[in-house]
């Protein structure tokens, strides 16, 4: 993998390099400084986060993680043009110190990330119906998210905006497909975000992502606990109809079976279950959950990760179902990484039960 990495940069610094109508002292400053801000996204993982300010570290993890999308680009659109290049779509001049080359590449890429910056920031509503024949002493509104990633970029003023917009919803309850946290608790726990989810006065319910284990997984428990979120790690709660099972994450290759979790259960109540990753949807049908949210996949945040995802999970985003089993796979209503949306979508899930 290590070495794919190094040569995709390789070839993206090589074209950077012959596009470029610049003397060559020019192209090696544009390349130290290409380079210089990699090194940055890498030290933000590896040095920064426990070392620098939040404000410095902030600043390096905006710059790392969007410079890491503008290289994926820069890499596709280079690769288009060789391949037209190739088939003489394309004359050989414009590969060489060509300012309109240059200019075109620079623009396409700009107009992208603001448009994705923008459709990143639009949070959408996805309205979801469920009819059961299970007793309900009333209709159930349920606001359901997953991959908020809270940490350097979506810090507690944005969380509170979505703390607003789910008190809007007015709902019965809120549950959490995990990943609550982006990489380090050390920003959360800085800004004291767990204030604002102590303004969320319905229960809240959630499981462990993958991200609360890299970020450490008995801080990001401390964390739950102080912003009032019942944490269901391999556990099951009762919320009057409702059954709600909480799955620990496949990080944890211990973790219990959905069967093991469902012994002595009141199966009479319409059940439904948090699993942070969408693998083996089928273990779902087979114990007959009526309803599964899962989160971790982004849709793979940008096109074409997107078309990726798609081969690896058997549902990568959206409405799903095997037998009496409904299923939705958020995309998130957060993002790893820079706040860049391109094919995808940041949004929150309102399920209504009848």
């Amino acid at each position: 993998m290590m070495l794919i990495v190094l040569a995709s940069l390789s070839y993206v610094h090589t074209r950077v390099w012959q596009v470029l109508p610049l003397p060559i002292w020019a192209k090696a400053v544009v390349l130290s400084v290409m380079i210089a801000i990699f090194i940055s996204f890498i030290l933000v993982y590896t040095y920064l986060d426990k070392h620098c300010s939040m404000e410095a570290v902030s600043f390096f993890y905006h710059l790392g993680n969007t410079w890491l999308m503008v290289l994926l680009y820069l890499f596709m659109a280079f690769v288009v043009l060789d391949v037209a290049r190739l088939i003489h779509l394309i004359p050989n001049a414009y590969f060489h110190n060509n300012w309109i080359t240059a200019t075109s590449i620079f623009l396409v890429i700009s107009s992208l990330f603001v448009y994705g910056n923008i459709h990143y920031h639009n949070k959408e509503r996805q309205s979801l119906q469920a009819k059961t024949s299970k007793t309900l002493s009333s209709s159930k509104k349920i606001v359901m998210i997953s991959d908020l990633h809270l940490g350097y970029h979506n810090q507690r003023k944005t969380l509170s905006k979505w703390v607003d917009m789910i008190n809007k919803e007015n709902p019965d309850m809120v549950l959490i497909a995990g990943d609550v946290i982006d990489f380090s608790i050390k920003p959360l726990q800085e800004q004291k975000m767990w204030e604002e989810f102590q303004k969320i006065k319905v229960p809240i319910y959630a499981c462990l992502g993958n991200h609360e284990y890299i970020s450490n997984r008995q801080e990001a428990k401390e964390f739950y606990r102080l912003s009032n979120i019942t944490l269901l790690c391999d556990s099951v709660a009762e919320e009057n109809d409702l059954l709600i099972i909480g799955r620990d994450d496949r990080s944890n290759k211990n973790r219990k079976s959905l069967q093991e979790l469902l012994i002595n259960k009141d199966r009479s109540k319409y059940s439904i279950l948090l699993d942070h990753q969408p693998y083996n949807l089928s273990e779902a049908e087979e114990n007959k959950i009526d309803f599964q949210f899962s989160g971790h996949t982004h849709y793979g945040q940008l096109f074409p990760i997107n078309l990726i995802t798609k081969l690896v999970y058997e549902k990568a985003f959206g409405e799903y179902s095997k037998g009496q089993t409904q299923y939705y796979i958020s995309s998130g209503l957060g993002i790893w990484g820079a706040k860049i949306r391109i094919g995808t979508r940041s949004e929150y899930v309102v399920l209504t039960i009848n």
